[in-house]
């Protein structure tokens, strides 16, 4: 029977194999799909975003039709997670608080990839810890499943050794303009003034 210690080993090494492989793909696809946003005009290859309908942590419904006119950012997670997810959200808190009014002009969702467990209910007591401006989302299995075959997000489910599971998925944030169409990506714990440097790039629509 494998350690806690050498379990945790276990799910680190896969969680850094996903972070790696978001970066590798979707930062590939940033760098040719951020082309209003951040360089010269070039022909998108891959569709990134796209209609879904959802659930948040009010228990209110809450579409992508709902988001238009105003850049969103997208982050696919769970509320579980022992790392990735709580830093993430973390790093968004901190950059809204740092873009001061200007956050007003900027949605910041995230994705649940667990809608088994992570209910509205369960949502609403997690974002208690991180700014109440990003909004928490969920919804049914076939509800998820269609918004992440949209931003062509990664997730899988895997066992854990005391009969429960966790969820390894895609570690980036997606960056959409006030239309719905993808500019890019922010990284896993990239620079703070990256990040910060992104998201006024984003509100600003330059």
């Amino acid at each position: 029977m494998m350690t806690m210690a050498a379990e945790a080993k276990v799910w680190r090494s896969r969680l850094i194999a996903s972070a790696i492989l978001a970066v590798v793909v979707f930062g590939g696809l940033g760098a040719g799909l951020a082309v209003g946003l951040f360089g010269p005009a070039a022909q998108p290859t891959v569709q990134i975003g796209g209609p879904f309908t959802l659930t948040d942590q009010t228990g209110a419904k809450l579409s992508d039709t709902d988001l238009r006119g105003k850049p969103f950012t997208v982050f696919f997670g769970f509320t579980h997670c022992p790392e990735v997810c709580p830093t993430t959200l973390w790093e968004m808190s901190e950059a809204l608080k740092a873009l001061g009014p200007d956050a007003d002009r900027l949605r910041v969702l995230f994705i649940s990839v667990d809608p088994t467990r992570d209910t509205p209910e369960v949502l609403s007591r997690y974002m208690q810890s991180f700014d109440p401006r990003i909004v928490g989302l969920t919804g049914t299995e076939q509800e998820v499943e269609a918004a992440g075959k949209a931003y062509r997000a990664y997730w899988e489910k895997v066992p854990t050794a005391d009969g429960d599971y966790t969820m390894n998925h895609t570690a980036s944030i997606f960056m959409m303009d006030g239309t719905g169409r993808f500019v890019g990506t922010i990284a896993y714990e990239e620079q703070a003034d990256a990040r910060l440097a992104k998201l006024k790039r984003l509100i600003a629509g330059t």
